[in-house]
């Protein structure tokens, strides 16, 4: 007889064994989880609003934790928005732009719009953390930028100057021009400044003073105490219809001032003072980016902007409400048609009465007289309301021998 086969007996530490392995898949499955999730919880942790994937470099503008980087970016984008569109006004409008008073300043206003526009762009590069690269930029457009607006505040303050007390500015490629000039001055100091410190003395872009970066800043100084003593002199003069532009360039001018006294007295004393130099070394330099620039857009671009295109008023037009002076007659049309025409009507009127005077003048006491007629108003000039209105409240009068049109 065939043997019947027996199933092979199973202890319990197999069955154990057997059971561990076919979890071992699942496992390392929650494992792998667990090391992903404890890894994002991680980076949430420390940059909290922030991507996976965003470099250490820029943490600060996302996280939520530093939020002052995320209010000044906010501050900042808007008011490069502003800017922009105020550019594109600007260029959309210029061909529509008659006047050669408010046409020469438009290169002017450009440049200064651009320097607005670098400032809230610069902010930017004091929110991210600083390397080599930011350091220098940093160092280089600070000043530069800077330099370019009270630049062209200085030049607008020249002009309305020259508009106030002789009622012609000067040409817009000598205001741009000057602005540029003055401009690259501090160029030359910003590039001096690196070349010698880190070319030269083969230091780090970012080991700087404090005392150092404000002392590379004199001369943007310097332009600001010069348009502000100079929109002083634009209110002063004969034509006033530019002192308007005159008072924004010192409102500018005087803000901007209190703006840099405030932050190199925070910069230099106040953040030692407070233990806090180098945590609040960065948002003090970003936030006077973002006050400037709004300073420089609510009280010189906005005005001068629409400034320039609005329309100028007629200032040839007649006044006739004007009872100071007497009326004259202004085009051929009136002198021809309306005194003409009176002179007719008149005319008219006359010779009706001189043939009643003919018909009456013969009859005394009933009967036929021979005595002559006597040409009652015949050579005498009626005028009508309309004549002596146009005449200054005068009648005029016409001689007997009055043949044509004659302007009395």
């Amino acid at each position: 007889m065939p043997r019947t086969r027996r199933a092979p007996h199973l202890s319990f530490p197999c069955i154990f064994r057997e059971a561990r392995k076919m979890r071992t898949h699942p496992a390392l499955a929650f494992l792998l989880l667990f090391v992903i999730a404890s890894g994002a919880s991680e980076n949430a942790s420390t940059s909290r609003g922030c991507g996976l994937d965003l470099l250490p470099q820029y943490v600060s503008l996302c996280d939520l934790d530093t939020i002052w980087g995320i209010v000044v970016e906010a501050v900042a984008g808007a008011g490069a928005l502003i800017t922009l569109l105020l550019m594109l006004i600007l260029l959309v409008r210029l061909p529509f732009i008659k006047d050669k008073e408010k046409k020469d300043p438009v290169g002017l206003h450009f440049l200064f719009l651009l320097g607005t526009l670098g400032l809230f762009g610069l902010t930017f590069a004091f929110i991210i953390r600083e390397d080599e690269t930011i350091c220098a930029v940093r160092r280089f457009l600070w000043g530069v930028l800077f330099a370019l607006c009270f630049s062209c505040l200085l030049s607008q303050a020249w002009r309305v100057r020259r508009l106030v007390r002789h009622g012609k500015s000067p040409s817009g490629w000598q205001l741009a021009g000057a602005a540029l000039c003055l401009m690259l001055v501090q160029v030359i100091i910003a590039i001096e400044w690196l070349v010698l410190t880190v070319l030269r003395d083969a230091k780090p872009a970012c080991a700087y003073e404090p005392m150092d970066f404000v002392m590379a800043l004199i001369y943007d100084m310097v332009l600001l105490v010069a348009a502000l003593g100079l929109a002083l002199c634009t209110l002063c003069g004969k034509f006033r219809k530019w002192k308007q532009n005159g008072a924004c360039v010192l409102v500018t001018a005087f803000l901007s001032a209190l703006i840099w006294v405030a932050w190199m007295t925070m910069y230099l004393f106040g953040n030692a003072e407070l233990r806090q130099g180098d945590a609040w070394g960065d948002p003090t330099l970003a936030i006077t980016l973002v006050a400037s620039g709004w300073v420089f857009v609510i009280f010189h671009a906005i005005p001068e902007v629409h400034c320039t295109i609005l329309p100028a008023p007629q200032e040839n037009t007649p006044n006739y409400f004007d009872t100071s002076q007497p009326r004259m007659r202004e085009t051929a049309f009136e002198e021809d048609a309306q005194l003409q025409r009176t002179y007719m009507e008149n005319k008219a009127f006359s010779m009706d009465e001189h043939n009643a005077a003919l018909r009456t003048a013969g009859f005394r006491n009933g009967s036929l007289g021979n005595r002559p007629s006597a040409p009652f108003r015949s050579n005498v000039y009626q005028p009508t309301e309309m004549a002596v209105v146009l005449n200054g409240g005068t009648i005029p009068t016409a001689p007997p021998s009055y043949t044509g049109r004659h302007l009395w």
